[in-house]
């Protein structure tokens, strides 16, 4: 039986050069298998919604508005407000009517009505503190919260924003003679309503906001004024008007005189039964 030579087989071993593209290669490997999921987990990142405040809100609007995007029980975002009552000016006495800045903000389902509400009166002191309002409020001899008060006349009684500076010096002009603004929009306030329909008695009701009875400005503002209402209380057109009345949408006169004024509501008269009442101051 022969027997044939056989050498003995060597075993392969890898070079250090081998051996380094042996370990990078597994160490890639196992990179991209915990890269993955975190690259899903950026890409799954909550996109933010959208919560948009028109101007000439009142709060209460606001806070509903709050809790609907949030999806919270009602009176959640109301409960919320002793939070934002720090920022608030003093005369505010906590109350933030005024102070909720009309404007779009992003919303997630971490977003709490606290931190919300806190943008919203963040924002509207901003704007209060820009050099033309915080300025021309000075020179008006206003504070801020009053800037922010008769801003928030001046955003719910005009019928655009063309109409806001001469709305603004019909307030000033009022304001100069120490005669009563006599605006609708405070009635609608105290009354918790929204019309243009004024009675005889609604300009008796015994409240702070009834600008009919009571001179100077309401005692807090009435609605959340945007910055056209805010520029225009600080900086109103030239004019000597001491009232308006809007006869139809894009038709609001302004008088100087009381005799002038009630051709203008005898206008209005006549399209009463088709159109939208007054706004008058």
């Amino acid at each position: 039986m022969s027997h044939e030579y056989r050498p003995p087989r060597r075993r392969s071993r890898l070079t250090r050069r081998g051996r380094l593209a042996l370990f990078l290669g597994v160490l890639l490997a196992v990179g991209a298998v915990v890269l993955i999921p975190v690259l899903r987990g950026v890409q799954e990142l909550e996109r933010p919604r959208r919560l948009t405040i028109p101007e000439g809100w009142r709060a209460a609007q606001v806070y509903a508005a709050v809790d609907r995007e949030l999806k919270l029980p009602p009176g959640s975002a109301k409960s919320a407000v002793p939070t934002v009552a720090p920022a608030l000016p003093a005369e505010a006495k906590g109350n933030p009517e005024g102070y909720l800045f009309p404007a779009t903000y992003p919303v997630t389902s971490k977003t709490t009505p606290a931190a919300l509400l806190a943008h919203m009166v963040r924002t509207a002191n901003e704007k209060l503190a820009t050099k033309a309002v915080a300025d021309g409020g000075k020179a008006h001899g206003m504070t801020p919260y009053q800037t922010a008060t008769m801003a928030s006349v001046i955003e719910a009684e005009a019928e655009s924003r063309a109409d806001m500076g001469k709305v603004a010096r019909v307030v000033h002009n009022r304001l100069a003679k120490s005669m009563p603004l006599q605006m609708d929009s405070t009635l609608n306030y105290a009354l918790n309503r929204n019309t243009v329909d004024t009675t005889l008695s609604d300009t008796r009701i015994d409240s702070p906001f009834n600008t009919y009875e009571r001179q100077g400005l309401p005692p807090t503002p009435i609605d959340s004024p945007g910055l056209e209402a805010m520029a225009a209380a600080v900086a109103p057109t030239p004019g000597d008007w001491l009232y308006f009345v809007t006869v139809k949408p894009g038709d609001t006169r302004f008088s100087v005189t009381y005799a002038e004024h009630r051709k203008h509501v005898a206008d209005f008269n006549k399209h009463r039964a088709a159109h939208a009442g007054p706004r008058t101051g």
